[in-house]
């Protein structure tokens, strides 16, 4: 389930980086940069940590899961920071299911990860 958890994260932050390679710019390309950062940061912190950093990368990563799919669902119904996003656009149902996915696998991966026997 780390590995799943962690290729989601990947997956997540693929797809942030390559809307910024595809031309979104300004304040959202820099969301999208600092989004791909942190997916990328939070899925090797899932498969290289031990113990309670382990613990916290997941929990972390489940967050970052809610917090994308948040935005997007915000961006495509009120806006978000001034943005209103289009269903039409570039990757936006794609990118709807990968973080559902994501959420999804990182609430299993985290209860599972909470559940282990603690190690220091």
């Amino acid at each position: 389930m780390r590995i799943l958890s962690a290729i989601v994260l990947f997956a997540i932050a693929a797809i942030h980086l390559f809307l910024v390679f595809d031309g979104v710019g300004g304040t959202l390309g820099v969301l999208f940069i600092l989004n791909t950062v942190a997916g990328v940061v939070l899925g090797v912190g899932i498969l290289a940590l031990h113990g309670r950093l382990q613990r916290v990368a997941t929990i972390l990563g489940l967050l970052f899961a809610i917090a994308s799919l948040l935005a997007l669902l915000l961006a495509l119904t009120v806006g978000l920071f001034g943005i209103t996003e289009v269903w039409t656009f570039t990757l936006v149902p794609e990118t709807v299911v990968v973080d559902a996915i994501g959420v999804v696998l990182l609430a299993i991966t985290s209860v599972l990860v909470l559940r282990s026997p603690r190690t220091k």
